[in-house]
């Protein structure tokens, strides 16, 4: 399910990517805000499985609080919990099948298969296979470039998701010139001519004109086509390169400066000067404007290095199109991880129901206190195919009955036949994730079941909350003297200052 959040400058943002959720939300408590650094550490290392960092934490903590209660040590728990996340990240290393040696056309199959489950829970999961051949596209264009920023995203209100493209290139929107912005007079700072003769004045508007011909003079020598400049191109150069048989566009954003450089193998220059072609010129196969929406985009196609895309996005309002930009985000950082890692697991609560089992199998086997431990942990693995269930529309309960009872059908001490079976939320009963091409990268699940165990037991080791002494008795002196004021005295107030919260 989305959330719809509304701010008090009176932005509007509808998501559910859980990163953008927890970005937003003005959170106090300390505690919480372990929530939201997990969460963001997850968007920033894989980009996929915030939800379900915080899901997980947040059961994790459930599941141990009435031990807590009962008065078990945290200590005992967080061993217990520690051991349990390394004996789920061997099993899910375990249970991975690796994408390493296919063919071109049959990696791009699977990739595509990890974009489309990371995307069936976005508002765009509709047009999930369109979008995730698009994000796989994109992905195989930059290569082995690291760089997110190579692949851009522009967003064109109206038209239908449909009408999103890709450009194996760079597309940006088009910028206009300002006529005679460039000529207006400027005066330098801290300078002054003076003259005594007016026709003195002729010679210096002269000298200025000659440094802007000789630049331009410089630009159409160097032998390019078409000239991209961060600031703004006035009407004379516009006029000069026009009549040259010259492209030029002015205050293109640094960033598409920047993509262009990467594309055509061009190199953005500072100064016209020393210009030597073989380093500074790039090339294209293909250079056009053209019409997208309400805008006109400049598209470079064909480039030579390649290394580069654009998603030109469309859609009715601009929260939607937002929003389809957070999710292409998502899409983009799994498929890069799979390529990286190369390893995927089932989705759809497979892998969740498959951990927990083995860990309720493995528990029985340890004598004392910790094979409880162990048994609510696997129980707190369980919410992820349960929520699945209750967002999907469908009985939780029901759903998990047969879920468990096909995880412990097959061969008892390793994974039987039910193994790769999760939710299947289009008919509210249970199938075979893998063979529904229900996948996600191994170090997704690996990275969300450390970061939530790392969180949980952060908390639970905390046993105390101390405020900072002078700032409370500060405060507590405030209040007195104000309850004071009103004549009913401050005695209430005395004697605050650096006493710990009470535990409940």
């Amino acid at each position: 399910m989305d959330k719809l959040i509304h701010d008090d400058k009176g932005n509007t943002t509808i998501s559910n990517d859980g990163a953008t959720i927890m970005k937003l939300l003005d959170i106090v408590h300390p505690a919480a805000k372990i929530l939201v650094d997990i969460a963001k550490s997850q968007d920033s290392e894989v980009g996929d499985g915030t939800t379900t960092v915080v899901l997980l934490a947040a059961e994790f903590l459930k599941e141990a609080k009435p031990f807590i209660e009962d008065g078990v040590h945290s200590q005992n728990l967080i061993r217990s919990y520690r051991t349990a996340s390394y004996l789920a990240i061997d099993k899910i290393k375990e249970l991975a099948v690796s994408i390493e040696g296919k063919s071109l056309e049959e990696k791009k199959s699977l990739l595509a298969k990890c974009a489309a489950t990371t995307l069936s829970s976005k508002l765009i999961g509709g047009e999930k296979e369109f979008f995730a051949s698009m994000v796989v596209d994109a992905v195989l264009a930059i290569g082995n470039d690291d760089r997110l920023n190579l692949i851009g995203i522009k967003k064109v209100p109206g038209g239908n998701m449909r009408d999103s493209f890709l450009v194996n290139g760079v597309a940006f929107k088009k910028t206009f010139s300002y006529a005679g912005f460039e000529q207006q007079p400027k005066k330098k700072e801290n300078a002054e001519i003076r003259l005594s003769d007016p026709l003195q004045y002729q010679s210096i508007v002269d000298a200025e004109w000659n440094i802007i011909y000789d630049k331009l003079d410089k630009c159409v020598q160097s032998g390019a086509k078409i000239v991209l400049s961060r600031l703004a191109i006035g009407d004379l150069a516009t006029q000069y390169f026009a009549d040259r048989d010259i492209f030029c566009a002015g205050r293109v954003t640094e960033e598409d400066l920047q993509r262009v450089a990467a594309a055509t193998g061009g190199t953005v220059q500072t100064s016209v000067n020393n210009i030597i072609d073989e380093v500074v010129l790039g090339s294209c196969e293909v250079f056009e404007e053209k019409q997208v929406g309400n805008e006109r985009f400049n598209i470079f196609s064909g480039c030579p290095s390649g290394q580069t895309a654009t998603i030109v996005l469309r859609g009715g309002a601009d929260q939607f199109i937002e929003e389809a930009e957070r999710s292409l985000h998502d899409a983009i950082m799994i498929v890069r991880r799979a390529l990286k890692n190369s390893t995927v697991v089932p989705g759809g609560g497979a892998i969740d129901m498959e951990i927990s089992r083995f860990l309720r199998l493995h528990a029985r086997t340890i004598a004392g206190k910790s094979q409880l431990f162990i048994n609510s942990y696997a129980k707190a693995l369980e919410v992820i195919p349960r929520q699945l269930c209750d967002n999907a529309g469908y009985d939780a309960t029901d759903v998990l009955n047969k879920l468990r009872q096909k995880h412990a059908s097959g061969c008892m001490p390793t994974a039987g036949e039910g193994a790769n079976y999760g939710v299947d939320i289009n008919t509210g009963g249970i199938a075979d994730s893998f063979a529904n091409f229900v996948w996600e990268p191994a170090v997704v699940k690996i990275n969300a079941i450390n970061a939530a165990t790392e969180a949980a037991c952060l908390i639970l080791s905390v046993d105390e909350t101390v405020k900072n002494p002078k700032s409370e008795s500060a405060q507590g002196e405030a209040a007195a003297s104000a309850m004071a004021g009103r004549g009913r005295g401050g005695a209430a107030f005395r004697g605050r200052g650096g006493r710990g919260m009470r535990r409940r």
